[in-house]
């Protein structure tokens, strides 16, 4: 049974294809219109063009990392504040994530720590649908 559309669209910058078909896909499933970007540069462009509801965010990637492209998009007047759920392999105690509480994301999770309902949960909750 699919679930309604829920009005709200959703950014994946992600560059693993397999995981980004997964979390699209699981999504999609939920009723969010999808917005997929595999490398930063991709995902700066689509969400400054696009205004997603929010974002799902990957920091290590091609062309641009996450780290970079959530610093650019801070300094746009939409994307000052955007939510941003960032997806990482890095540890809670790495440098980069201390360095990303500067700029202000919703919420981070570290990918082993983590499933797909994890993240639905999350994002539903950020955006206050649950």
């Amino acid at each position: 049974m699919e679930n309604k559309p829920l009005n709200k669209t959703l950014l994946i910058v992600e560059d693993d294809s397999s995981l980004l078909l997964a979390l699209s896909d699981r999504f999609a499933d939920e009723g969010f219109k999808i917005i997929q970007a595999k490398n930063g540069e991709e995902g700066l462009e689509l969400a400054i063009k696009r205004h997603p509801d929010l974002i799902l965010l990957d920091i290590i990637m091609p062309k641009m990392d996450g780290i970079t492209m959530l610093k650019k998009m801070r300094e746009d007047a939409w994307g000052k504040h955007a939510p941003v759920i960032i997806l990482t392999n890095l540890s809670v105690d790495d440098k980069v994530l201390n360095d990303i509480s500067k700029t202000e994301p919703s919420y981070y999770l570290v990918k082993t720590d983590w499933n797909i309902e994890a993240v639905v949960k999350k994002v539903k909750d950020r955006l206050g649908i649950l």
